[in-house]
């Protein structure tokens, strides 16, 4: 049974670490486990990812707005180019990925690998182009990182950042990029899990639980994304680097010794 403290914290976590570059497949896979709710389910995961859609779509209203007026503009188009590669990947390797997530083998090592990813971007010399100068190249470049975080606790949002940097988008231009991004594919993994709980069994999860992580996550999703963007004009990554480093080893030791 979920609880509401369990609700709230959980969508807390799908929040913050949905934007933050440090995943928020593996923290959320370490919460359940944490509060013994591995077979929470299906369900739950669905409506903590419609708390983080609805908080991004709020930040980018705008920006829909002018796709959606415009739906073969550049920006439009960009988004679209960048999205490829998951479909792709998603669609090809869905079930093997969700095997992987299930068991949380290998998420220790990937919180190393975005550790050393995330450093890298921040080490490089960074860029000036903005957002109005992203080509279809960028964009599909920043795609292919964004399908690689297929992986649990591979950050889509700290990949994409750094594929970004890596073009040489300033920073500001990465992470904006990046979280456009990220409205199709959190849209894509609803209608994933939709289709999943529609052929499926549906756990009975209590209302006001479900309502509340829903709104937690979306309240600090809304608030990571903009703390995000901000923080990324004057600070560096290195400190997430570091983060996901400290978790990526404490996981492989507890799995090491058999206690986690």
């Amino acid at each position: 049974m979920l609880s509401k403290l369990e609700a709230l914290v959980l969508g807390m976590i799908q929040g913050l670490t949905e934007f933050l570059p440090i995943s928020s497949t593996g923290h959320l896979y370490l919460g359940r486990h944490f509060f013994g709710l591995d077979e929470a389910g299906l369900f739950l995961d669905t409506m903590l990812h419609v708390g983080t859609l609805l908080a991004v779509l709020v930040v980018y209203k705008n920006e829909l707005l002018k796709m959606l007026k415009n739906p073969f503009g550049k920006l439009a188009m960009l988004v679209t180019v960048g999205t490829i590669p998951a479909v792709i990947v998603g669609f090809l390797f869905n079930d093997l990925f969700d095997s992987i997530s299930k068991t949380g083998a290998t998420i220790g090592w990937e919180f190393l690998v975005t550790g050393l990813i995330l450093w890298i971007a921040d080490s490089v010399k960074h860029g000036a182009k903005n957002i109005d100068n992203i080509g279809y190249g960028d964009a599909l470049f920043i795609g292919f990182f964004q399908a690689a975080a297929i992986f649990p606790a591979l950050s889509r949002s700290g990949l994409t950042i750094a594929a970004g940097l890596f073009r040489k988008l300033d920073r500001e231009s990465a992470a904006y990029f990046s979280f456009l991004l990220s409205i199709p594919a959190i849209a894509g993994g609803i209608v994933l899990q939709a289709g999943k709980l529609y052929s499926g069994h549906v756990e009975a999860l209590p209302f006001s639980s479900l309502l509340i992580a829903t709104l937690a996550s979306a309240l600090f999703g809304y608030a990571a994304v903009v703390w995000m963007i901000q923080f990324l004009k004057t600070k560096s990554l290195k400190i997430f680097a570091v983060y996901v480093w400290i978790l990526g080893f404490t996981i492989l030791a507890l799995q090491i010794t058999g206690a986690f």
